[in-house]
């Protein structure tokens, strides 16, 4: 089975309505593959749950991953190991690697640069797909 995980740039599109962003989503459900978003992702996404509508809908087809204390500490560790900031990026990286145990892994990203970093300092062939 394979798995897509979806970062803040995805989330947004999801939420302004991007229709490429809204069909890539629909392709992965359509395929059975498990869309992963990790929970500090919606936490940089999520203003208003009455004006998000869009979005809501969307997470409604997502399994949220936990950014529990230790995923937050390999977090950290990845930024310091790739000179990046984002700690949700790095999650967003962890999960994606994560999810290879059951598959191929894609990631829908505003982010390619540093997704690209913090992946390849994973040593993962992750599929980085831009939106």
């Amino acid at each position: 089975m394979s798995a897509v995980v979806l970062d803040a740039g995805a989330l947004i599109a999801l939420d302004r309505n991007d229709r490429a962003t809204w069909a890539l989503l629909r392709v992965a459900a359509d395929d059975g593959d498990v869309v992963l978003v990790p929970t500090g992702v919606v936490g940089q996404t999520w203003r208003d749950g009455a004006r998000q509508a869009l979005l809501s809908r969307a997470l409604d087809h997502c399994e949220e991953v936990p950014l529990d204390g230790v995923v937050a500490r390999a977090a950290g560790l990845l930024c310091g190991r790739t000179d990046t900031a984002d700690v949700i990026d790095a999650s967003v990286a962890l999960a994606a690697a994560g999810a290879m145990v059951s598959g191929p892994v894609s990631v829908l990203t505003s982010d390619l640069d540093d997704l690209a970093r913090l992946t390849g300092a994973l040593r993962r062939s992750i599929d980085l797909i831009e939106v």
